[in-house]
């Protein structure tokens, strides 16, 4: 018999009945960080790298599963957009895109904080898409709080595509074509956006669910400049 270092429940196996602890909990040292980076990052069972890489073969299908039970092997979704969002934010910022010549003088000041913090400015408003969504889609029968995890996930999703796309910002970042660019990604969004959707709300015509994700959009759009507006009126970054 084992005696768990958790609960002090005496088992017998690899893992504890009462709380789930591993029977093999050894002395901290470089192997387990590693083993920990390792698992969180890439590992097939839970890791990030196993739920992104989903969310990019069958999106919509994967994340209605999650939804539905089917959760041991993936990261958790909220969990994985906060370290997603961090990630993006280090490339950013060792990239020095925040810098950028392209940009005249009196949107400066503007438009160097939204692309600054565009990465947090996505996650804090999931909420918001959330709203759109739930609203748009109403009738497909899911909750408020599953449309938060469906969110999550999409939120994760462009976010991946987004970070790819960094270094070829850094090499267009002193030229005209970083527009170009940023706005072919804001096209790939909407795509993965209503490719996602068509997936999820697969019950529903695919004319359905290309308005639908129009509406949500465009509503999504609308209520994010308003904060936009706001924050920088607060902030008193418009002059």
């Amino acid at each position: 018999m084992i005696t768990c270092k958790n609960c002090g429940n005496l088992f017998d196996g690899n893992y504890c009945n009462q709380c789930g602890q591993s029977a093999k909990t050894k002395r901290i040292n470089y192997e387990f960080l590693w083993e920990d980076i390792q698992h969180g990052l890439l590992h097939y069972d839970k890791g990030i790298g196993y739920s992104l890489k989903k969310l990019f073969e069958k999106p919509g299908y994967v994340i209605s599963d999650y939804i539905e039970g089917k959760r041991v092997n993936h990261f958790r979704p909220i969990s994985m957009v906060i370290i997603v969002a961090t990630i993006y934010a280090l490339i950013y910022h060792l990239l020095d895109l925040n810098h950028r010549s392209a940009i005249d003088e009196s949107s400066g000041a503007v438009l160097e904080k939204i692309f600054e913090h565009y990465y947090w400015f996505v996650v804090a408003t999931i909420p918001v898409y959330t709203f759109t969504t739930y609203l748009m889609f109403k009738k497909t029968g899911y909750n408020f709080y599953e449309i938060i995890i469906f969110e999550a996930f999409k939120t994760s999703q462009r976010l991946g595509v987004h970070i790819l796309f960094l270094p070829v910002l850094y090499f267009v970042k002193d030229e005209s074509g970083f527009n170009i660019i940023t706005n072919i990604l804001f096209l790939i969004d909407f795509i993965l956006i209503f490719w996602t959707n068509k997936q999820f709300f697969n019950k529903m015509t695919a004319k359905e669910v290309f308005l639908r994700s129009i509406g949500s959009y465009l509503i999504y759009l609308i209520i994010a400049t308003i904060l936009i507006g706001i924050t920088i009126f607060a902030l008193g970054y418009g002059g």
